[in-house]
């Protein structure tokens, strides 16, 4: 028997915010309308549920024909497929709520930058544990290579599968280069010549030069700040420090500030929003997960390219390795196997084949993307994968601010955000509030 791994309670505070969470999302105990994830129908099938972030424009019917796929190979499972809205923290807003109210879903993608909160404040079963259990466990995490892995580990333990790997590129328009009178075979390097073609972009065009993305985490702007020289976390004897107001943070988060306000080059607004602007044809050049080529490439009415993400200079490319674990919440036996199974499906070299194809997430297996019968066709005919896989030697870990006010950490850098380019802070007054608040937090 398969029991959870019982973590430490949450807080008064955040039960009770999250508690407000679930009776606006309905998804309150006592609803039997959403499905819980935690009942067996008829005796005999064991119904699971799967929460994710993937929205319409994000992979939402790849999710779904994905959890068809398996419901049609596994007549004793049924998987039911929730999409989450704002992302990776709305997931984990309402998942705490679910939690508290005693229906977890029996699988969640947890994004890299929760993994050391969900690990410490929410009572899940390892996946390390599960695997243990199965005896093809062991022959199924040899598929991949310790690095990936340790994408899932928090203090040596594997307790999320890696899922899905993405890192940032630049996307952007030929056709609104070539009317800008720039060479689309010649993208931007470096974000001295972004804020040079975004003016040009401006002047010839009349268009916005740039979009970053902006939903509810600063991946983007971690790369950003990295890219620069800058640490967002600090980690010194075992104490983690927050210290992304230092002058090289600031300096990339001016820059971004200066191409929205100074120079009206730069779109400031959701990623809704951002995403349909450059799909549209407004924006020239737009940075944003390479889970995005599907939907932008199949979107756009343009010839759409990717660059690497821009350097500052010679400084070596940084970017934070995105994406999510799988996490198992289920508590009853039967479903906490059931997600196992589900797991190991996704991770399939078939499932993962059409998950790549669908979003643009790399895939985390080492035997899938040279597979001659799986991704190796597609890799080679797609060229936009092309800079987001040379650039994975770049990836650094996306920064999970530890303890149990993390949720609260990771707001308070996006209101910082919103602070400095919706021009109500300079960017240093901004950051240093914000490093402030967010060591105390942390327990600084």
């Amino acid at each position: 028997m398969i029991n959870c791994k019982w973590r430490k309670p949450l807080g008064i505070a955040l039960l009770v915010a999250t508690m407000a969470s679930s009776l606006v999302t309905g998804c309150g105990p006592g609803n039997p309308a959403n499905g819980t994830g935690q009942e067996k129908t008829g005796g005999k099938v064991t119904t699971i549920e799967y929460w994710h972030v993937n929205s319409e424009n994000f992979g939402g019917q790849t999710v779904r024909d994905l959890v068809q796929k398996f419901n049609e190979q596994h007549p004793d499972i049924k998987v039911v497929e929730k999409f989450q809205p704002n992302m990776y923290l709305g997931l984990m807003q309402n998942l705490q709520a679910a939690l508290a109210g005693g229906h977890p879903p029996a699988v969640a993608q947890i994004g890299y930058n929760y993994l050391d909160y969900a690990t410490a404040n929410l009572p899940h079963l390892p996946v390390e544990d599960a695997a243990k259990k199965d005896p093809e466990g062991q022959a199924f995490l040899n598929n991949y290579l310790p690095n990936i892995l340790n994408l899932g580990r928090v203090n040596g333990k594997l307790e999320g599968m890696p899922y899905s790997i993405s890192n940032p590129v630049l996307y952007y328009n030929a056709d609104m280069f070539k009317a800008a009178g720039l060479d689309p075979q010649n993208p931007p390097k470096t974000w001295a010549e972004v804020r040079d073609m975004a003016r040009i972009i401006k002047e010839k065009t009349g268009n916005y030069g740039l979009y970053v993305q902006e939903p509810s985490d600063n991946w983007a702007q971690q790369a950003m700040m990295e890219s620069n020289g800058a640490q967002v976390l600090t980690r010194t004897g075992g104490k983690a420090s927050a210290t992304f107001d230092s002058p090289e943070a600031i300096e990339a988060y001016q820059l971004m500030a200066d191409m929205v306000l100074k120079d009206k080059t730069a779109l400031h607004a959701t990623w809704e929003e951002g995403t349909q602007a450059f799909i549209t044809g407004k924006v020239g050049m737009y940075i944003t997960t390479i889970a995005r080529r599907n939907y932008i490439e199949t979107s756009s009415k343009f010839k759409v390219l990717t660059a690497p993400f821009p350097t500052f200079g010679n400084k070596p490319r940084r970017v934070p390795a995105g994406g999510n674990a799988l996490f198992i919440f289920a508590k009853d036996p039967d479903q906490q196997k059931a997600a196992w199974e589900f797991i190991k499906y996704l991770e399939s070299p078939e499932a993962l084949t059409t998950w790549t194809k669908g979003t643009g997430y790399l895939p985390p297996r080492k035997d899938v993307t040279d597979d001659p019968n799986y991704l190796k066709p597609f890799m080679d005919q797609n060229p936009l994968m092309k800079p987001a896989a040379a650039q994975l030697p770049d990836a650094v870990p996306w920064v999970s601010f530890p303890g149990n006010n993390g949720l609260q950490a990771e707001q308070v850098l996006l209101d910082a955000r919103d602070a400095i380019l919706g021009g109500r802070q300079p960017a240093a007054e901004a950051l240093k509030e914000a490093v402030a608040k967010v060591n105390k937090l942390i327990g600084n």
